[in-house]
């Protein structure tokens, strides 16, 4: 999963002083209103501005290929938006102060994809994962980024229904095969002797 590096954060907080910039301003000078900014390490900032901040509906393109394109309050991603990496991956969701937040779908570079719901930039709470090349399908809980909590895994001929903990199946569960049969059992970690 992409996350912008320090150097867009910084870059993002240091478009408000650096940069050329082209449009509306207010009677202070700030500004506000439809602009566009071009800022000095390459990246460019088109849409709406309140005050000197970038606030309302804009798309900020970075130099290294990544783009967002969404709502913004006090120069944060805040609201509905979509973020493009570089990598290929791409988020379409809720943002809240920069961050992951709410519900949204996440598609990898891979090919996977996850629906469900965020909490501060991590899969957190409930929430779908397809596994794209095996055809796997997780449904269930996250915390953290984890899978954890009930869940399902369902497979291309069979599925388990039990619970996870750091992504892996802990305690009761049960296998259901297509065929009819199920295998009732219970997950436990074993010590590996170094």
């Amino acid at each position: 999963m992409s996350d912008l590096s320090e150097e867009e954060e910084e870059a993002e907080e240091a478009e408000a002083n650096l940069g050329e910039y082209e449009g509306e301003r207010n009677p202070e000078g700030e500004r506000h209103g439809r602009g566009k900014a071009f800022l000095p390490n390459g990246d460019i900032y088109d849409g709406e501005y309140e005050h000197g901040f970038r606030n309302g509906q804009g798309t900020y393109r970075f130099k290294n290929g990544a783009c967002y394109t969404g709502k913004y309050v006090q120069n944060k991603k805040h609201g509905q938006g979509i973020f493009f990496y570089p990598d290929g991956s791409k988020y379409e969701g809720d943002w809240v102060n920069d961050q992951r937040h709410g519900h949204g779908v996440y598609t990898y570079a891979n090919g996977d994809t996850y629906t469900g719901e965020w909490f501060n930039h991590n899969r957190h709470g409930q929430g779908t994962y397809i596994y794209k090349d095996t055809g796997a399908i997780y449904i269930g809980g996250w915390v953290n980024g984890n899978q954890e909590g009930e869940a399902e895994l369902i497979y291309l001929n069979h599925r388990f229904r039990g619970k996870f903990l750091n992504g892996n199946p802990v305690g009761p569960g049960k296998y259901i095969f297509d065929i009819g049969c199920e295998q009732h059992g219970e997950y436990v970690q074993s010590e590996q002797v170094k």
